[in-house]
This record gives structure tokens, sequence and C-alpha cells, in this order.
């Protein structure tokens, strides 16, 4: 056959477009990838897949599956396997950020995905990711006994909420909302989803987390400062609040009395106490799902698919802490799950633009593969094709933790069992001294990380 009349060469051409994209989401949901890994976190085997998400760094997704492994190898224990597993995340992002002349491999993905679907582009994550990566990097330089290796993370994770807030601001300015009754409606109920969160980019846990450090390294000046930033993103946190009385009346600051009345006195350490900081996680963040938006062009059927949240994810309440003599309750301090919905939802007009220019795209490759009677096989293959390629991109860091929140007191010197969730703990308090008990429950498993300071 005569290729001027193989009218089915665009179909050809995708499919083999399609070859070697088979390691990444371009046809499996991402989502039902990563199934086998939560329920292995959720086991006492939290490992049993890491091997498959290392495989997986070199590929074009390979950002997404360093966090992946740097997160499982974490909630297992194994910090320093976690360690290399995140800096290779961090690695990635450094390229994104160096480069200056797109690639050809790059122009390839975006040219290809116009055709296909956003799943063939390179995982870059969204900046809530990014500033999460580096406070995770931060834990295991902490749980490692390296303080001033875990300072460098948080300052990082800091200096990212910015940045990236800034990037957003500047770059929404030259993108329009484009007009679709759909998807505006779907971008209303992700904003109730998500609480109406404002920003995806700042978060109390990462300025909570360096003004810890800070105070345990013995610079009250600038903890005051950080928790002040944290109090502002979780004004209702309790122990956040506590922080900033006891300093302010430590440093003899001129807010002290301010803060006094607003939330009272904050509880001193007695002499022969310590102090217990809890930082607990919970479940896994919600996973994107997709919604459709069909049309016709040419008088051909056409559906857009874009990546959505289902449920709600509003800041759940707070857990009894049993075991130091008076029940502690928790205060959440992050809900990752919101900023997730946040993210995709400052999102959305990118990703309906690239939608839109796909549609078109694909309806002149279908028109391309009619013959001169009209319908032919070619265009009824073409018009199956575009139903079974169009998949939302659902791709996101599905490990992290569904919300975090913490708790803090003073306790007298000695040992003690720990009560929370599905799990128990020994730890020990010093005079004079922080125990940082780090918590993980992923639904039916709760692991204790303990660190004295």
């Amino acid at each position: 056959m005569k290729l001027r009349r193989f009218r089915c060469w665009p179909l050809v051409l995708l499919l083999v477009l399609l070859q070697g994209c088979a390691y990444n989401s371009v046809l499996i949901a991402y989502p039902a990838q990563l199934a086998d890994t939560k329920k292995a976190l959720n086991s006492a085997e939290p490992k049993a897949t890491i091997d498959k998400l290392a495989d997986g760094i070199n590929s074009r997704d390979g950002l997404l599956y360093a966090e992946e492994a740097g997160r499982v190898a974490q909630i297992a224990g194994d910090f320093a396997a976690s360690k290399d597993f995140y800096q290779s995340a961090v690695q990635d992002y450094e390229k994104f950020d160096d480069k200056a002349v797109i690639s050809l491999s790059d122009v390839g993905a975006k040219g290809s995905s116009l055709l296909v679907n956003d799943n063939v582009i390179p995982y870059r994550g969204p900046g809530y990711e990014r500033i999460l990566l580096h406070q995770y990097q931060a834990l295991n330089y902490l749980f490692s006994g390296d303080m001033t290796g875990a300072l460098v993370e948080v300052r990082r994770s800091n200096e990212l909420q910015q940045i990236e807030q800034q990037r957003y601001e500047s770059s929404s300015k030259t993108v329009q909302q484009m007009e679709n009754g759909t998807v505006s409606a779907e971008m209303d109920r992700l904003s109730q989803a998500s609480g109406n969160l404002t920003s995806s980019f700042l978060s109390a846990y990462s300025y909570y987390m360096t003004g810890l450090l800070h105070e345990l390294l013995g610079e009250a000046n600038d903890a005051f400062i950080d928790y002040r930033k944290a109090a502002q993103l979780a004004p209702d946190n309790p122990y956040i609040q506590q922080d900033l009385v006891r300093l302010a009346k430590a440093l003899q600051m001129p807010q002290y009395d301010d803060f006094r009345q607003r939330w009272g006195d904050a509880p001193q350490p007695g002499a022969n106490q310590g102090k217990v900081v809890f930082i607990v996680e919970q479940g896994f963040v919600p996973y994107k799902d997709s919604f459709g938006v069909p049309f016709t062009i040419n008088g051909n059927w056409q559906t857009i698919a874009l990546p959505t949240y289902r449920e709600n994810y509003l800041t759940p309440g707070g857990d009894t802490i049993n075991g130091l003599g008076t029940p502690l309750v928790t205060a959440p301090v992050v809900n990752i799950g919101a900023l997730a919905i946040t993210a995709l939802k400052e999102q959305l007009p990118w990703i309906l633009a690239r939608q839109v220019a796909r549609v078109y795209a694909k309806s002149e490759m279908a028109r391309q593969a009619e013959g001169r009677d009209g319908q032919t096989v070619g265009s009824v293959l073409m018009q199956i094709f575009n139903v079974v390629t169009e998949q939302a991109d659902r791709r996101s860091w599905l490990t992290l933790p569904a919300e975090a929140q913490i708790a803090h007191s003073y306790v007298n010197a000695g040992n003690y069992q720990i009560n929370l969730l599905h799990g128990t703990t020994e730890i020990q308090v010093q005079r004079g001294k922080t125990t940082l008990v780090w918590v993980i429950d992923t639904g039916n498993v709760t692991r204790f990380y303990t660190r004295l300071i």
C-alpha cells in the first residue's frame, strides 16, 4: 500500500509514540500503580515495594518515584536510605531550575502530550511537594543526629514557600481563566473541599519545625520569628501560641502582654522537668480522580479529561495522648490534603489550556483519517484512540500523610509508656532536655521514632 493512501498513518504514529511510555501513567492511572505500596506501608513489611519504586527513578517520572521511595524508607525508619532517595529528588528539581534552554527531549514530550495526554510530560511536582521534600529531609537529618543539617533543610523549605508563592502570583497573571461552566463549577467545589484555603504554598508545619530547631540550638530570637509565622498560618493552634507567649516572656519582647492577654500565660518547666514534643502524622494524602467534559468538533465526539479530587478534606480534630499523667490532645498544624486540592485548583487554568489544544490536535488527526466518502476505518480508529488515551494526569506524591498535628508538655524526668492511636511506645524524659516523638500512623499501623535532644 502506498503511503499516500494509508489513511491510518496518524494512528500508527501515535502507537509508536506510546512505545516507551508504559513505565509512566500514560495508560495506567498513577493511583493504581501506588496501591500496592500504600498497602505495604500499612503492614509489617513497609518496604516490600521499594525496589520497584527505585527502578522507576531513571524514568521520566523519576522525581516522583524518588519522592515515594524516600517516604517509604522514612516510614520504615531507614533514614539513611530515605536521605539518598530524597537527594535524588532534590537534584531533579534543581535540574528543572537550571534549564535555560528547552531540550529536544522536553520538546518531544510536550509535543507528544498534545497527541496523547499530559502523562507524557516529565513529572515536576507542585510547589507544596517540593517544600515538604526539604522538610522531610530535615527530619531524616534530625533523627540521624545531625541538627545542623536539619536546620539547613527546613530553612530551604521556608525559603521555597516564598519563592513558590511569588512564582504562582507571577504566572497566574499570564493565563486567562477559560470560560467553561463544568470546569468553573468543579473549581468552586474544590475550594469548598479544601476549606477555602487561599494558598498551597504556605504551611505552618515548616515554620514550626524551623522554630523548634532554632530553639533546640539555643537560637531563641530566630525561633520566635518562625513561631510567629507559624501562628499566622495556624492561628488556633494552642501549642504554637504557648511557644510564642513563653519566648516573648523569656526574651522580654514587647508583644508579651498582648500574647498573654489573648492566649493566657504559658507553662514554664519545673526544676526536674523535661519537654516532650509530639509530631503526629496520619493517613495518606488523597489521590486525584478525573472528570470529563464531552463535546463535538466537526461532528466528531471529543472528551477532555481533567484531574480533580472527589472528597472534602477539612481539618480533623485532635487525638489524645495517654501515659504522661494528664492526657494531652494534639492540635492540627497542616492539612496536606487541603494543600493538594488547592494546588490543583491553582493549576487547572493551565491544564485546561493544554487540554483544549490537545482536543483540536486530535480533531485534526481524525479529520485527516477520513476518506472521501466520510467516515472510514481510520476515522473510527482515531476516535477510539482519542477516548482511550484521553487520560487526566493523576500523578502526585501519594505516600505523604493526610495531615499533621503537634502537642507538647513539660513532665517530670523519667520513663513513660505512651499510648496513641493504634500503638504504644516507651519514651525517656531527662531534666532540661527535649524528647521529640515522631508518630506516623498509616491506618492500621502506628510507628514511633524518638530523639532525646
